[in-house]
């Protein structure tokens, strides 16, 4: 719901002239109820001059007399059709000075992890213009060999719901068109709520030499009962017979 412009003076000017409640005043000013009431005391914006919201065009004397008359009314603004629109943003997006430098590594990261989306889509969530993000794709930008793929969210140039939005309207109009994607296409067209439900998939080793028994199962292994048990005296292969035989005597002697 829209707020009225000044709101703590427009709130005091209604606690001065009206007879609304605190309840209706809080609501429609976007204050809490007990703050509204400090208003009354004395005790919260002390100094503060009111600001006439019939005089400025943004509520009704019928509005306020309704809310009077009606505890339970709801004070709404005064439609104004100029100002239809306005909340939306106009014109590029605009980019601080400090983060600006990290532009092209962001145009970078969507070219190679993104490849599905438009020079325009682009440039709308980062704020660029499609010549450099042509230049980035065609890798003949003047900073190509020191430039690195970063993620645009991190540093943040966007929001993470802006990008899900578009990787999700690029997977709509992939899937509109019939073609047929592959796995690397499909893991990217996947936003990130998706992607973090999905369980971990088993890794398999590269080099699987040597490990016959690997499984990716949890099934415990048989183990092979027709091993024959090996006690010592058959690995060390000891003679048998007692130890009291003589010595063999010395020739020297």
């Amino acid at each position: 719901m829209a707020k009225p412009l000044m709101a703590k003076a427009t709130a005091v000017w209604l606690v001065d002239n009206t007879t609304i409640s605190f309840k209706q005043i809080a609501d429609f000013v976007g204050m809490h109820e007990l703050e509204v009431q400090g208003i009354a005391d004395g005790d919260v914006a002390a100094g503060v001059k009111g600001f006439d919201p019939i005089a400025n065009n943004q509520l009704t004397q019928d509005e306020i007399d309704s809310a009077q008359n009606n505890p339970l009314h709801k004070l709404k603004l005064k439609f104004n059709a100029a100002a239809a629109g306005e909340e939306k943003r106009r014109g590029p997006r605009y980019t601080p000075l400090s983060k600006r430098q990290d532009r092209p590594n962001s145009i970078l990261w969507l070219v190679k992890f993104h490849p599905e989306l438009s020079d325009g889509q682009i440039a709308k969530l980062v704020g660029t213009t499609k010549p450099t993000i042509q230049s980035i794709r065609e890798r003949t930008h003047w900073n190509i060999a020191n430039m690195q793929p970063i993620d645009p969210v991190a540093l943040g140039l966007c929001k993470q719901s802006e990008l899900d939005a578009i990787v999700q309207k690029a997977a709509a109009k992939k899937a509109a068109e019939g073609g047929v994607m592959s796995d690397d296409e499909r893991r990217k067209l996947v936003s990130t709520e998706q992607s973090l439900e999905m369980d971990a998939a088993p890794k398999i080793p590269t080099a699987i030499e040597g490990l016959e028994t690997f499984s990716l199962s949890d099934d415990p292994v048989e183990e092979k009962d027709d091993e024959p048990i090996i006690d010592a005296d058959s690995f060390f292969n000891l003679p048998k017979g007692g130890g009291n035989e003589e010595e063999d005597e010395d020739p020297r002697f």
